[in-house]
């Protein structure tokens, strides 16, 4: 089973900014989040292997599931380049309906959807065998985790504009004969109070 974890909240995203490879630690909420998530997580698959990107912000939420995780690049967060770090009202309308309607659109300095499904699709494909046997638990960023469902739902980048992914949320994904198959999709019950 691939178990994909979106990290805690950072004050980059309380304050609505868009937030790519911007390195934000965990606000407040965030560390709670990330322990309750990390508590859930060893109970529910004590014996996972962990891997994370290595943004400190996924990095902090890994280590409170388990001390040993493994960094990967392919799981960083999207590059929305000279868009890091702004608010979204900040961002030119018309670039913005333009990376809404097209996966192949490059937000100045930064990276496609397109290019983000290049990099983590393949790194899905690596562990996927394991995965039969072994519980993996992947700490990332919301496109990233988006990009694991179209793969595992065999779409392409343009549907991951109609999924809406929480912080601290788990998302599960099967490997069977025929591939993955997408088993659980923004869980957050673990979360009670503290979604946000």
């Amino acid at each position: 089973m691939l178990i994909l974890v979106r990290h805690g909240r950072t004050g980059v995203n309380a304050g609505a900014r868009l937030q790519g490879h911007m390195d934000a630690e965990l606000d407040e909420l965030g560390v709670e989040q990330a322990r309750v998530t990390g508590e859930h997580l060893r109970a529910r698959f004590p014996a996972a292997r962990i891997i994370t990107s290595p943004l400190v912000r996924a990095v902090d939420t890994a280590m409170s599931i388990g001390a040993s995780a493994i960094n990967d690049e392919r799981f960083i967060e999207l590059n929305y380049g000279d868009w890091d770090g702004l608010e979204l009202s900040k961002v030119p309308r018309d670039e913005w309906q333009q990376w809404r309607r097209n996966p192949h659109f490059r937000p100045p300095g930064g990276e496609t959807l397109v290019e983000l499904d290049q990099r983590v699709r393949p790194a899905l494909e690596e562990l996927a065998e394991e995965a039969r046997a072994t519980d993996i638990i992947i700490v990332s960023h919301v496109s990233p985790i988006k990009s694991a469902v179209t793969w595992a739902l065999g779409t392409g980048p343009e549907s991951t504009w109609r999924m809406s992914l929480d912080r601290a949320s788990i998302c599960t994904i099967a490997i069977g004969p025929n591939g993955p198959a997408l088993v659980s999709f923004n869980e957050t019950g673990h979360l009670g109070h503290l979604r946000g």
